[in-house]
């Protein structure tokens, strides 16, 4: 007997440990244990999907550092030279060619502000040497310096300029979301491939045990047909469920290594100690808490990592659409500048006529640098820059366009939170269906054992053929297999609500 009576656990009925037979077949076979914890590490670490989620959430960060880059502020400086001979033909010119260094360099800081402000704040200067007889400085220093502004006035302020900010700092709050809810699947999903790895290895043992048990069948009716108690068609029937079992042995190791090979793909590791599969080393937990499916849904819709990733791609869309209503209006910028002058250099006397000239003003660089510092001549300006599009058609088909994608986003999201609760309420049937179902099989293997007992006292006693003797045994095989199918299908269920909940769900029940 394959399977002993049942024994009640906490008030629930709880199958009896498989007899000595199947579980000498279970220890027999050939492979790398692996536990299911073990299992989970070992996905978490080297699992492909993980991975990739977590390459995109570091390239979602790595877009909202960039953008916020964009608002820093930015040192620049420019130097250049410039040497030229100039031939004249004026007397004004004061040399026949004319030779001139310049040399010009500007420095300063440029800063766009989070309002959508553009500042410049600059300082400029230019030495100037030339061999005219008619400069009064020379060589002589020219500077300005200035800080200008440019205020859009109808671009949306900081929604905006913000615009490109905004939405990576959404995308990268998506991607965190969609990181840790492949966590979670990959945990699911490893825990549901360890089950039906498990349900395999059961599904082989029972195999090996038919096939051993039609071994002795065979013998047996070779036996009886030898002692013409039975005719040749039984001995036939005998062989042919043989080898129909030998078939089967074989589908179900093909089977077992694929299921093994599938985990191995899955948690980036393979056997150890030059093995070719996995064995499960942990059992399927006896029970699990029934919670409200109503509940569930609720967790499921408020917590699920996915779904608030969609949420946030529907914000990500209403931030752009946003933004393109501001930018179909016309572009107004208020612009100003406030700034000063300076003017020094080595006084020279030029003589014009029989006057001799010379300028009151000198000084070195330093001294050109205090005037624009100190805004000896000033300068400013204030102004209003005005752009309207004739027609407006490309700022209103992007709002329309963006405004449609905003549609789309949202019943994207609606459409997911539907085919989540139809998972949820599904992976809850099965869970709550899960011990009826167990005990059912557990009847169905323990009606099937009775019925091959009955069957072999019969044809024994030549009331029955190894023909009917057969069908029984196939009976058989099926009920033990419902039976691996129903042990696992409740853990498979409770993992997926786990998964689906983002582990709201409490999972099993451990003693």
């Amino acid at each position: 007997m394959l399977f002993g009576t049942t024994q009640l656990v906490n008030g629930q009925t709880q199958p009896a440990n498989p007899d000595s037979a199947l579980q000498t077949i279970l220890k027999q076979l050939e492979g790398s244990p692996l536990p299911l914890n073990e299992a989970t590490r070992h996905a978490l670490a080297y699992a492909t999907s993980v991975q990739k989620a977590n390459a995109e959430y570091l390239a979602a960060r790595g877009t909202v550092r960039k953008e916020k880059g964009f608002f820093d502020p930015e040192l620049f400086f420019n130097l250049n030279f410039e040497d030229q001979e100039q031939p004249t033909a004026s007397f004004f010119s004061g040399a026949p060619i004319l030779f001139t260094k310049q040399m010009s360099t500007q420095t300063g800081l440029r800063w766009d502000l989070p309002i959508g402000t553009e500042l410049e704040a600059s300082l400029n200067l230019i030495r100037l040497k030339s061999n005219s007889s008619f400069a009064f400085l020379n060589p002589q220093y020219t500077t300005f310096g200035s800080v200008r502004f440019r205020q859009p006035l109808l671009g949306g302020f900081h929604i905006s300029a913000r615009n490109q900010l905004s939405l990576a700092e959404q995308e990268l709050q998506a991607a965190e979301s969609r990181r840790d809810q492949e966590v979670l699947s990959i945990n699911a999903e490893v825990e549901r491939s360890y089950w039906n790895l498990y349900a395999a290895e059961r599904d082989y043992a029972v195999r090996k045990l038919t096939l051993d048990q039609g071994e002795i069948f065979l013998r047996e009716t070779k036996l009886q047909a030898d002692a013409g108690l039975i005719g040749p068609n039984q001995v036939a029937s005998a062989r042919t469920f043989l080898a129909e079992q030998k078939l089967l042995l074989l589908e179900r190791e093909e089977q077992l290594d694929q299921l093994s090979d599938q985990l191995a793909s899955l948690i980036g590791v393979r056997p150890e100690n030059g093995m070719t599969r996995f064995i499960t080393v942990d059992d399927p937990p006896s029970e699990f808490p029934l919670v409200q499916v109503d509940i569930l849904v609720q967790h499921a819709l408020q917590n699920n990592s996915d779904l608030k990733a969609t949420q946030k791609d529907v914000e990500v869309s209403r931030t752009r659409a946003k933004a393109a209503g501001w930018e179909a209006l016309p572009k107004v910028d208020l612009v100003g500048s406030l700034g000063g002058n300076g003017l020094a250099g080595t006084a020279q006397d030029v003589i014009f006529g029989n006057d001799t000239l010379r300028l009151t003003r000198s000084g070195g660089l330093g001294e050109a640098i205090s005037q624009v510092r100190k805004r000896d001549f000033k300068t400013w300006s204030i102004g209003v820059e005005v752009s309207i599009p004739i027609g407006f058609r490309s700022g209103l088909g992007e709002k329309d366009r963006l405004h449609a994608e905003v549609i789309l986003a949202e019943q994207r999201h609606i459409e997911q939170a539907r085919a989540l609760e139809e998972q949820v309420r599904t992976s809850h049937r099965e869970l709550f269906h899960g011990r009826r179902r167990l005990d059912a099989a557990i009847e169905g293997v323990e009606a099937a054992q009775e019925q091959v007992r009955i069957g072999l006292i019969e044809f024994r006693n030549g009331r029955t053929t190894a023909f009917e003797l057969v069908r029984l045994g196939a009976d058989f095989a099926l009920a033990q297999q419902r039976y691996s199918e129903a042990l696992v299908r409740t853990a498979k269920a409770a993992a997926t609500l786990k998964e689906l909940t983002s582990g709201k769900y409490p999972g099993a029940i451990r003693e």
